[in-house]
């Protein structure tokens, strides 16, 4: 089944599990009587060191004790339908829009944002660093079939590399050879890829934090289409009556609220701030 094909199921089975429209969580209070709130959570906030930065801060304000699952932005989303979790942190729109129109949960919140870079070789055997724009780069690398190494993990990270091949593109028909899929996090993809001597996409974040380099560097960044939205969803309590909706609530509110987007910026590891706050 081709990579467009599975994020078509994907689609369908949530349409088929849709509910009635879910009504907006109750508004935080001073007493939460559930402390611990589980988040459905992409890799790249873990990788990033971003959770071990926010989390204590967000459970010295709310009183919560906040618990992650790290997992790609597909598989974490499927849990939250499935009510394994209270909310959930993920990368990937049109992933989040169909969680949320097949009622498993919303609103989903603008969080954060940081950017995806194109990792590859120094010596950069495609020749992809003048590449124009990401996209130019991507049909240079399928052009002369160089090495790539995907997540192949229905993450958000693998959904923008989706976007990013010329249109025709089939990975399927291309895997195991030039093009190899992980089906693996960020952390394990960078590591095969340095490995293979091979290019990768790879949100910044982690990036900036991943320390088996070898000789591979960022070769293309800064194109608006690799800029990277985060967003905050709180599961369904009308779908999912025993997940914790208040505790949701009230981490989510303080997440998207001054004290919240002001812990985001201030994450800076090595003073370069890895994520920037977008919260309206």
């Amino acid at each position: 089944m081709t990579a467009s094909g599975k994020r078509a199921l994907w689609a369908a089975a949530l349409t088929l599990l849709s509910a009635p429209a879910w009504a907006e969580t109750e508004a935080p209070t001073d007493h939460v009587p559930d402390p611990v709130v589980v988040i459905q959570s992409t890799t790249s906030t873990q990788n990033s060191g971003l959770y071990h930065h926010l989390l204590p801060l967000a459970e010295a304000a709310t009183g919560l004790e906040i618990r992650v699952v790290a997992v790609g932005t597909g598989q974490a989303l499927q849990n939250a339908a499935r009510c394994d979790g209270d909310m959930v942190i993920v990368h990937a729109r049109a992933a989040e829009e169909a969680f949320v129109t097949a009622g498993f949960g919303g609103p989903r919140r603008d969080l954060m944002a940081n950017s995806f870079v194109l990792i590859g070789p120094a010596e950069d055997p495609a020749g992809i660093a003048d590449a124009d724009s990401a996209r130019a780069a991507f049909a240079t690398i399928a052009e002369r079939q160089a090495r790539f190494v995907s997540r192949g993990d229905d993450s958000g990270t693998h959904a923008r590399e989706l976007s990013l091949w010329p249109d025709g593109f089939d990975p399927e028909e291309s895997s195991g050879t030039w093009y190899r899929e992980t089906g693996a996090g960020m952390g394990a993809t960078l590591n095969i890829a340095v490995g293979m001597g091979a290019y990768t996409l790879s949100d910044a974040a982690s990036w900036s934090q991943f320390g088996n380099r070898g000789t591979h560097a960022v070769l293309l960044q800064g194109d608006p289409a690799l800029i990277n939205p985060y967003s905050v969803i709180p599961v369904s309590a009308a779908r999912c009556p025993r997940i914790n909706a208040q505790g949701a609530a009230a981490l989510i509110a303080w997440l998207t609220g001054a004290g919240g987007q002001a812990a985001i910026a201030a994450f800076a590891p090595g003073g370069t701030a890895l994520f920037e706050p977008t919260a309206r």
